[in-house]
């Protein structure tokens, strides 16, 4: 009780000061035989195939790097972190660009504000299809306004286009603003972690999830690395 009390009038004294916290990094990988990205045949809409015909693009469902790195996995602090009620007031941005879903994953917080926007010249629409929070359906053509969205319930979303059935991507809506999202090489850092016992966990829409317990006692930096197994399906 005296250290609290302590603690308090040292911030109320000196309120600019920064604690400096801890932080997890580490890496994600896989065992197995991952899924083969496939090539997108956009041939059925000329305006989309015409953006690619130098460059075509391939799924990213299954995305992996060099040693068996695994990207677009989501990292998060499952437990420990105390920020549920904690929403951020600036907005995420999920953007139809390519046609395609930029990017192909995006986590928030719980009721944290959702932009959708259409930079393309041709129309597409946004459906989320979740099981906990209410489901919806938007068309956006070339030009139209930001659609404003959010969600009240922590769930993973699966996200298509009814116009362009290669769309689709993921919403991950989590209690906590501890999150990253793998790239290629498989990396993630949480950082800002206070002293404490946390639940890491690591989500791939295809190849599940996995956890690990980390206390941080406190400015330290803990690695922890997921393997997740890879099947070719």
């Amino acid at each position: 009780m005296r250290n609290k009390i302590y603690l308090a009038l040292f911030v109320f004294l000196f309120p600019g000061f920064a604690f400096s916290n801890g932080a997890v990094s580490g890496k994600v990988t896989f065992t197995g035989t991952p899924m083969k990205p496939k090539v997108i045949d956009m041939s059925k809409e000329p305006f989309c195939a015409k953006l690619h015909a130098a460059n075509p693009v391939s799924t990213e469902t299954v995305v992996t790097g060099a040693n068996n790195s695994l990207a677009n996995v989501v990292v998060y602090v499952s437990a420990g972190a105390n920020d549920a009620g904690t929403v951020p007031s600036q907005a995420v941005t999920y953007e139809q660009k390519g046609c395609q879903y930029i990017p192909h994953v995006l986590a928030m917080h719980v009721s944290q504000p959702l932009k959708i926007v259409n930079s393309d010249q041709t129309s597409h629409n946004i459906h989320p299809l979740p099981k906990a929070n209410a489901e919806w359906n938007k068309s956006q053509p070339a030009g139209a306004p930001v659609i404003d969205a959010k969600f009240d319930k922590e769930e993973f979303i699966p996200v298509k286009c009814n116009i362009h059935p290669w769309m689709h991507g993921y919403f991950v809506v989590l209690k906590t603003s501890h999150y990253a999202i793998t790239k290629d090489d498989g990396s993630f850092s949480l950082p800002d972690l206070a002293p404490g016992k946390y639940t890491i966990t690591a989500w791939h829409e295809k190849y599940g999830t996995q956890t690990q317990d980390v206390t941080i006692t406190g400015t330290e930096a803990k690695t922890v690395d997921f393997t997740l197994k890879a099947t070719p399906y």
